[in-house]
């Protein structure tokens, strides 16, 4: 007789590209925040943020034990902010994962900033014993004056602060920055405000978006309304000055979302010669650049 799947999700669902293989397990519903102008992930009226049943949550990873042991080796918890939840509930969830799913070897979490203000080095350090090993923290810019212009409710402090907290505590930091962000006007700032966030942080990921609105800009436009889009010329000049001003260490980047024309994939600094050369030949020679059509980039 076929089981049910365990879990009940509220479509649509998000997930980070590299949690394709992941259990994708809902603790809540939608994002605390939901203010920012760029974003239409959870703006559906039935993607209203609020915090899953405990018991719910509980119930459903008893079931997938049950019928995926041996298959789950990564699990990320949903929906747009995992972190938002109490230390107590979310260890009460990472025990049961250790517990039901003894095969995880990854846990991992969309992160806003502004939800760490509340949680203390321990209690990152607890969490990260527990079994949480990565976090997403999708900064956008690192210039005050683009997260203002977008409704961010962050800043390049408390960014910076978050992914700082993160990183003691032995949590992995995905940070995800949207080219194109800041429009013709902010470009030069959005580049090297972003790369001076990255470079004091030292995150062990980093990825790149190109700012899209497949719903429209209606919603961006309310907060961002002079915002002229950079073609795609002006999107890798842009990326050339971030890299360019990029001093990391060991940092694995990827461009390679759907929304970029340029996929872009290496580690910082190792590689950050090849990867600006690369940009480079798409800037001067496009139509030589194995870059994306635009049929290729639908999101």
């Amino acid at each position: 007789m076929k089981q049910d799947f365990p879990i009940s999700y509220i479509n649509p669902v998000f997930r980070p590209p590299s949690e394709a293989q992941s259990l994708i397990l809902p603790v809540t519903n939608g994002c605390s925040w939901n203010k920012c102008s760029y974003c239409e992930m959870y703006t559906a009226p039935r993607k209203k943020f609020r915090a899953r049943d405990e018991e719910e949550a509980l119930t459903a990873i008893r079931r997938c034990g049950e019928q995926f042991a041996s298959q789950v080796q990564r699990v990320f918890l949903g929906d747009g902010d995992a972190m938002v939840l109490s230390t107590r509930r979310l260890l009460t969830l990472l025990s049961a994962i250790k517990d039901h799913l003894p095969k995880v070897r990854r846990i991992s979490s969309y992160c806003l900033p502004r939800n760490l203000r509340s949680k203390s080095a321990s209690e990152l350090l607890e969490l990260r014993e527990a079994g949480l090993t990565l976090a997403y923290i999708g900064a956008e810019s690192g210039d005050d004056e683009v997260l203002q212009k977008v409704n961010k409710g962050e800043s390049f402090e408390s960014t910076r602060d978050a992914l700082d907290k993160l990183g003691a505590a032995g949590i992995s930091r995905s940070v995800m920055l949207l080219n194109g962000l800041g429009g013709r006007a902010l470009s030069r700032q959005h580049a090297q405000n972003s790369a001076r966030l990255v470079n004091l942080t030292q995150p062990e990921f980093l990825a790149t978006l190109v700012v899209s609105f497949p719903l429209g800009e209606q919603r961006f436009r309310q907060t961002f309304p002079e915002w002229e889009p950079l073609d795609q010329q002006q999107l890798f000049l842009e990326m050339e000055l971030f890299l360019q001003a990029l001093e990391l260490r060991r940092t694995v980047f990827r461009s390679d979302h759907a929304s970029n024309w340029l996929v872009l994939k290496g580690v910082l600094g190792a590689e950050k010669e090849r990867l600006l050369l690369e940009v480079r030949n798409a800037i001067g020679r496009p139509e030589a650049a194995k870059l994306r059509a635009d049929w290729q980039r639908g999101l």
